[in-house]
C-alpha cells in the first residue's frame, strides 16, 4: 500500500510539473492614479476563455495559459477599457501592472458596480455589525446578491428566494402575503436592515424586490448580533441605499397570468458637493395567477435620502410604502380526504365576487453613523413600522367523506406597530500581540399585533356542499359575508383573542480575540434580555435570560477557514394554549464547518455540521378546530444535519449557485401525543447555472438554468400518505450589454404537478396548495 501511495504521489507530482512546463500565466496589480487598489474588475486576454478578477487589493493571476502573444484588458461597467500586449512563456509568469485613470468618486462607482454584477459577496452588511469577511465568521451566512435576484427573475422575498441558500425553503402558508421560510427545522424569523420585524406568527409582509439590494441568511442563532432570535437562524434583507453615483435603471417584465411589472431605481446628489445623496425605488404590478379569480397587484414607494454631517458622522432617513390588493388570501388551498392533488392543478374554490384584502405596509427609519477614531465607530438607529390590513381568509367547516366540503370566509382585519431602537459600538484594541475587535449594543423594541379573525361566514350549506368534482364558482348558496366592522379594531381584537404585544430591551457585548496575526479568532459573547409579552390577551409575563456565545475561526491559509461555534437563543412565542401559558422558547446550537474561497477569490465553498435543541416550541394544534386558533407545545425538538454551499464565477463568464443540505429533525421529548415536527424535506437541493458569452459577435449572450428538489418531505401531524418527493426545473435565455438586459425564462420546464400540504385531523382531510404550471417571464433592464 505504501508503494502505490508513493507511486501515486510521484506520478501525480511529474504531472502537475509537466503540465507547468506546458502553460504560463500573468499575473499583476490593478490601481487607480493615486494608488489605490482597483478591486474586482475583471482582467481578460482578448479573443479567449482566459480571465479573472481582481481581488480587494487589486492583484490578478491567470493561469493554465498556452504559450504565445496576448491582449491583456482590464474592464468594468461605466469605466473605458485599457489594454496591454503580453508574450506568455512555458513554464514563467509574466507581470502586467495596470494604472487607471479613476479618480476617487469614479472609483467607487466602478467598484459598486463591480460588486453588483457577481452572485458571490465577500462581506456582511454593516446591519450586521461585524467587522470582517464572512470567510473569517464562525458561523454559516449565506448572501443573496442583486445580481442573482435579477438573474432568476426574482421579484418578491417568496420568488424563488429559498432556492440560493441550502436547507432554505417555504411552507405552503398563504401564499404571496407572507414569506415564511423554513430552515434547520422551523420557520426562521424575519430581519429587515437588523430589526427583527415579526409581530405575529404570520407576519412580515413579503418584501418587493424593487427597494432590496440583497439578503443575508444567517443559519443558528444570532442573538448577539441582532437581538433575540429562533435557534435555526433567521434572514435579513437589506435594503439600497444611496451610492454617490449619478445614475438610474428602469425595468419591465411581463409574463403568464397577465403580469405585468415596472420599476424605476433613481440614484443620485442633492447637492453639489455630494454631501446630500438620495435613492428613489418605484414599482408597481398587476399579477394574475393559474387559478380563476386571484390576484395580486401592488406598488411600492421607497424613497433613501442620506447626508455626510462631516467627514466622521453620516445620516441616512428611509421610508418604504407597499401597498397590496390581492384576492382572499386562504384561495390557495385545497381539500381532500383521499390525498394530495386529486384534482386539476388549476382547481379553486374561490367564488367570484369576494372582496379582495387590502394591505397598507409603512416604515420609517433613522440610521447614523459616526467615526468617533480610527479605531471606533458608533451606530445608532431607530424604526417605526405600521401595517394595516382589511380583508378575510378562506378554509373549510367540514369535510365530508364524498369530497365534498363546506367552505368558510374568515375575517382578517389586522394592525401592527412597531417601535425599534438600536445603539451598537464596533471597536478594536490591541494588547500586547492579541487583537481585539469589540462589540457591544442595546437593542429595545415594543411590538403590538391586533387582528380581527373572530367572525366567520359559510359559503354552503350541509344540503348544498362544495363539489369539487363539479364546482360552482359563482354566488355560493349561503351567499356572501358581511361582517360587522361598525367597532374598531382594538376593541374588537380584545374580544376575540387577536392581542398580542412584545416589549423587550438587552444588552449585548462581545469580544473577538485575534491570535497569531489574526490567524486564529476567539469570539467570546453574551447577551442579557429582558422581555414582558402579552399573547392573545392572556396574562403578560415577564422574562429575563442570558445567553452566551462561544465561537472559534482558524485561518489554515488566506483563503481557507475552519470554525466552530457554541450559541445559545432565547425568543418570545407567539400562541394560545388550551391549557396553561405560553413559555419563551429556548434552545442551543452546536455547530463545526470549513469554508474556502477558490480560484483568488471569484467563488466560494461552506460545508457546515449542526446540532439544534429547542425547548418549549410551539406548533398548531393538529387536534382542534383551525378557526380557533390553538397551539401545543412540542416539548423538546432535536435538529442536526449538514449544509454545503458553493456560489461564484467558477471560469470566465460561468456562475454557479448550488447547494444540499441534509436536515433530520425530531420530536425527542413530546407533551402531548398525535403532534410531529413541522413540514420539512430531509434532503434539499438546488442549483442555477449562468453563462455568458465573453467575445465575438455574440458577446452578453448567455444561457441559465436550474432545478429544485425537496425529498422524503414530512407533514406537521401523522397521515397515512406521504408526500410526493419535488422537482422543478427552470431555464431561459438572456443578453446583456453595457446599458441593457434582456431575460427570458420558462420555470417548471417539465410541467410537473408541484404541491405542497399536511393532514389536519380536526377535519380529517389532507390539504394542499399547487404551484403554477410551466409558465414564462420577459424582462428589459435598461441602465442610463
Amino acid at each position: 500500500m505504501k508503494k502505490f501511495l508513493s507511486l501515486l504521489i510521484t506520478i501525480i507530482t511529474i504531472s502537475g510539473a509537466f503540465a507547468q512546463s506546458q502553460h504560463g500565466s500573468v499575473s499583476g496589480v490593478v490601481t487607480a492614479t493615486d494608488g489605490s487598489p482597483v478591486a474586482y474588475v475583471s482582467v481578460a486576454l482578448k479573443g479567449t476563455s482566459y480571465g479573472a478578477s481582481t481581488t480587494d487589493k487589486g492583484h490578478f493571476r491567470i493561469g493554465r495559459i498556452n504559450p504565445g502573444t496576448y491582449t491583456v484588458v482590464v474592464s468594468a461597467v461605466n469605466m473605458a477599457s485599457q489594454e496591454k500586449d503580453v508574450t506568455i512563456i512555458a513554464g514563467q509568469n509574466a507581470t502586467v501592472n495596470f494604472m487607471l485613470d479613476l479618480n476617487t468618486s469614479q472609483l467607487k462607482e466602478v467598484m459598486v458596480n463591480a460588486r453588483t454584477n457577481s452572485v458571490k459577496m465577500d462581506n456582511p452588511s454593516q446591519s450586521l455589525r461585524l467587522q470582517e469577511p464572512l470567510l473569517q465568521v464562525p458561523q454559516n451566512i449565506q448572501v443573496v446578491s442583486a445580481q442573482s435576484l435579477k438573474e432568476q427573475q426574482i421579484i418578491s422575498m417568496s420568488d424563488g428566494i429559498v432556492r440560493n441558500v441550502s436547507g432554505a425553503f417555504r411552507l405552503e402558508h398563504w401564499g404571496d402575503l407572507y414569506a415564511n421560510i423554513n430552515m434547520r427545522g422551523s420557520q426562521v424569523q424575519a430581519f429587515r436592515n437588523g430589526f427583527n420585524i415579526v409581530t405575529s406568527f404570520w407576519g412580515p409582509l413579503t418584501e418587493d424586490m424593487s427597494f432590496v439590494d440583497h439578503i443575508e441568511f444567517v443559519k443558528g442563532p444570532a442573538g448577539f448580533m441582532l437581538s433575540s432570535g429562533d435557534p435555526s437562524g433567521l434572514y435579513n434583507v437589506v435594503t439600497k441605499k444611496p451610492t454617490g453615483q449619478t445614475k438610474g435603471e428602469f425595468s419591465y417584465t411581463t409574463g403568464s397570468y397577465n403580469l405585468n411589472r415596472a420599476t424605476l431605481d433613481l440614484d443620485g446628489k442633492l447637492s453639489k458637493d455630494g454631501k446630500l445623496l438620495y435613492r428613489l425605488n418605484l414599482s408597481g404590478q398587476n399579477k394574475g395567477s393559474f387559478r380563476a379569480n386571484e390576484f395580486n397587484n401592488r406598488y411600492v414607494i421607497a424613497p433613501v435620502v442620506s447626508y455626510q454631517v462631516d467627514d466622521k458622522t453620516k445620516l441616512t432617513a428611509e421610508y418604504v410604502y407597499q401597498r397590496a390588493n390581492m384576492s382572499n388570501v386562504g384561495s390557495y388551498y385545497v381539500f381532500s380526504p383521499n390525498g394530495y392533488a386529486q384534482y386539476p392543478q388549476s382547481f379553486t374554490a374561490l367564488p367570484s365576487g369576494l372582496p379582495p384584502t387590502n394591505i397598507n405596509d409603512h416604515s420609517v427609519t433613522l440610521n447614523m453613523q459616526t467615526q468617533l477614531s480610527d479605531n471606533w465607530k458608533l451606530t445608532a438607529q431607530a424604526a417605526y413600522y405600521n401595517y394595516g390590513q382589511n380583508g378575510s381568509s378562506m378554509w373549510a367547516d367540514s369535510v365530508g367523506r364524498d369530497g365534498r366540503y363546506i367552505r368558510s370566509i374568515g375575517i382578517w382585519d389586522a394592525k401592527s406597530t412597531m417601535s425599534l431602537g438600536q445603539v451598537f459600538l464596533n471597536g478594536k484594541v490591541n494588547t500586547g500581540s492579541v487583537v481585539h475587535k469589540i462589540l457591544g449594543g442595546v437593542d429595545l423594541g415594543n411590538k403590538v399585533y391586533n387582528a380581527d379573525y373572530n367572525q366567520s361566514h359559510p359559503l354552503d350549506t350541509k344540503d348544498q356542499m362544495f363539489d369539487p368534482l363539479n364546482p360552482n364558482l359563482g354566488v355560493p348558496p349561503n351567499g356572501y359575508p358581511v361582517f360587522d366592522r361598525s367597532t374598531n379594531l382594538e376593541a374588537r381584537a380584545a374580544a376575540g383573542f387577536g392581542y398580542i404585544a412584545s416589549t423587550y430591551s438587552s444588552l449585548y457585548v462581545q469580544d473577538e480575540l485575534g491570535f497569531f496575526e489574526n490567524k486564529l479568532r476567539l469570539t467570546l459573547a453574551g447577551r442579557y434580555t429582558y422581555i414582558k409579552i402579552s399573547n392573545y390577551g392572556g396574562p403578560e409575563p415577564t422574562a429575563k435570560h442570558f445567553t452566551p456565545r462561544l465561537g472559534l475561526s482558524v485561518s489554515v491559509d488566506e483563503r481557507t477557514a475552519l470554525y466552530g461555534l457554541y450559541d445559545q437563543a432565547f425568543t418570545p412565542q407567539v400562541g394560545r394554549l388550551a391549557v396553561g401559558s405560553v413559555k419563551p422558547l429556548t434552545g442551543n446550537n452546536i455547530e463545526f464547518g470549513i469554508k474556502r474561497d477558490w480560484a483568488d477569490g471569484k467563488w466560494n465553498t461552506t460545508l457546515a455540521v449542526y446540532r439544534i435543541l429547542k425547548n418549549n416550541e410551539l406548533t398548531a394544534d393538529p387536534n382542534a378546530d383551525p378557526n380557533a386558533g390553538l397551539s401545543v407545545v412540542l416539548g423538546q425538538k432535536r435538529a442536526q444535519g449538514i449544509e454545503f454551499d458553493l456560489r461564484g464565477e467558477i471560469a470566465p463568464g460561468f456562475d454557479v449557485t448550488a447547494n444540499y443540505a441534509y436536515t433530520d429533525s425530531k420530536v425527542t421529548r413530546s407533551v402531548v401525543t398525535g403532534v410531529t415536527v413541522p413540514s420539512f424535506a430531509k434532503h434539499t437541493a438546488n442549483a442555477w447555472l449562468t453563462y455568458k458569452l465573453q467575445g465575438g459577435a455574440l458577446r452578453g449572450t448567455g444561457i441559465a438554468g436550474g432545478f429544485t428538489f425537496l425529498g422524503d418531505r414530512s407533514t406537521d401531524a401523522p397521515a397515512p400518505l406521504k408526500m410526493d418527493n419535488y422537482f422543478k426545473l427552470d431555464g431561459g435565455l438572456f443578453w446583456e450589454g453595457n446599458k441593457m438586459r434582456i431575460s427570458a425564462n420558462a420555470f417548471n420546464i417539465l410541467n410537473k404537478y408541484l404541491y405542497s400540504g399536511s393532514y389536519y385531523a380536526f377535519l380529517q382531510s389532507y390539504y394542499y396548495q399547487a404551484e403554477a404550471p410551466r409558465n414564462y417571464r420577459l424582462s428589459i433592464n435598461y441602465k442610463f
